[in-house]
């Protein structure tokens, strides 16, 4: 398994809801649901993104947005429209000054005006939580991503039918689309960055390290030293440390105990399973060991962020924009 692979592999939409919106120009919707991650599309028109502190980013058809980080933000068809609607946790629409009388909402879409020769449709999607091991991925984002839609292709597109219907098994259906058109727009995003990608995304092309990363990765729990995993990617010490800092940034073992903390981050959010088996799956002898180096790492022991100190309510999702 690549590093992208397992950084979306901690990112699933689990009772993920896709919205369309049907909006009619001017249009500006004020989104406040303090999810930490979006994704939105135009199917028909454009818009703009506007974030406090941020420049306007515009929104042409079918580009796809991916928004991380709780902070509120706008969407709206220019960046001088004022908004009229805000949309809160689990696509809650509120009025603002200005707000059509004709709002309707059913089954995953929401309706303001009717006015087909002026109207605008925008697919959206939002997780709640996106977890440790996808908070390792998204950390590398600006909060702001838009990929052109020649990049990424229909797959928002594909949604909207699924959205419109009421059949069984529609949930399952939603959750995959949610997490296809994330994995495509990001992989579109950094094979577009070149060599201004995250140093191990870039790393993955070079046969050394990447090799070492994809070693680290496929079994972290292995008693890995830099000197096993010179042997096992076929070159001394010194030129593993050499290159693996030079491109992604910090030394193998390093990376491999960050790694290590990450996943022992989430199985204690997400399971009920011991210290002890948490440790031994990840890398460490023990309890004791894991807890000393979450501690080091995170600066909080492993059982206060079981217990909440440091992470987001558990995982679902539900439409924005």
């Amino acid at each position: 398994m690549d590093v992208l692979d397992d950084l979306l592999s901690g990112t699933r939409a689990r009772g993920g809801v896709f919205n369309l919106t049907i909006v009619d120009r001017p249009w500006g919707l004020d989104i406040v649901d303090k999810a930490p991650l979006s994704l939105a599309t135009i199917l028909s028109g454009s818009g703009w993104v506007l974030r406090p502190g941020e420049e306007p980013v515009a929104m042409n058809e079918r580009d796809v947005a991916v928004l991380s980080g709780a902070d509120s933000y706008v969407v709206a068809d220019t960046p001088q429209t004022r908004p009229t609607m805000r949309i809160h946790t689990g696509g809650r629409c509120e009025g603002l000054p200005g707000a059509p009388v004709d709002y309707s909402a059913s089954l995953g879409m929401r309706t303001f005006g009717s006015r087909s020769d002026t109207e605008t449709w925008l697919v959206s999607g939002t997780y709640q939580r996106i977890g440790d091991v996808g908070g390792r991925l998204f950390s590398a984002l600006p909060a702001t991503v838009v990929v052109p839609a020649a990049e990424v292709g229909p797959v928002m597109d594909l949604a909207v039918e699924e959205i419109r219907r009421d059949q069984l098994g529609q949930q399952t259906v939603l959750d995959r689309w949610l997490d296809l058109a994330l994995i495509t727009t990001l992989r579109a995003w950094f094979d577009g960055l070149q060599s201004h990608a995250p140093g191990w995304y870039r790393a993955q092309h070079d046969p050394v390290v990447g090799h070492a990363l994809r070693l680290i990765h496929d079994d972290p729990a292995r008693p890995w030293t830099l000197e096993s995993l010179a042997d096992a990617t076929g070159v001394s010490r010194a030129t593993l440390s050499r290159k693996f800092t030079g491109i992604v940034g910090e030394p193998p073992m390093s990376y491999l105990a960050g790694w290590r903390i990450t996943l022992a981050a989430d199985q204690l959010s997400d399971t009920s399973d011991t210290l002890d088996t948490i440790a031994r799956r990840v890398g460490y002898a023990n309890a004791f060991a894991l807890s000393v180096a979450f501690k080091r790492l995170r600066g909080i022991t492993p059982t206060a962020h079981r217990h909440g100190t440091d992470r987001a309510p558990a995982s679902t999702a539900s439409g924005a924009v």
